[in-house]
């Protein structure tokens, strides 16, 4: 049972997350943005954390990837502390403009360091939900 309210996929138990809201993606031009909103609801700082996002098309189709550090990782990204809530925009640059707007994003963490430099198991410690808007 989780005590923050919310909803767990994956049916192991689990305490505390870093809890993704992926919002679908929007198209401009050539780039494509997607809104990473993350709380952390961990009793730690998560100190950085690297995120990977695939972009497929109606046919699941992979059109364009990327990965980046969504928190930290950089000097000018700061950590996440306990109970705050941060937006990252993830921009996936493609060689030609977007022909679909029906897009599949997948996101997947694939670093997660914690206060002190104590690694994260993202499996666990990250919770990734979807938006319909």
């Amino acid at each position: 049972m989780l005590g923050n309210g919310h909803s767990h996929f994956c049916g192991k138990h689990s305490t505390a997350q870093l809890i993704v809201t992926v919002a679908p993606a929007k198209i401009v031009a050539q780039k494509t943005v997607v809104a990473l909103t993350m709380k952390n609801a961990l009793s730690n700082t998560v100190e950085s954390a690297r995120a990977g996002v695939l972009l497929l098309d109606a046919q699941r189709k992979l059109i364009a990837e990327g990965t980046r550090w969504v928190i930290g990782g950089t000097n000018s990204a700061p950590p996440l502390t306990p109970g705050a809530t941060n937006v990252f925009h993830f921009v996936i640059t493609s060689d030609k403009p977007s022909t679909t707007t029906n897009l599949t994003v997948k996101v997947t963490f694939t670093r997660l360091v914690l206060e002190g430099g104590k690694p994260g198991n993202p499996a666990r410690d990250v919770q990734i939900n979807y938006s319909t808007k």
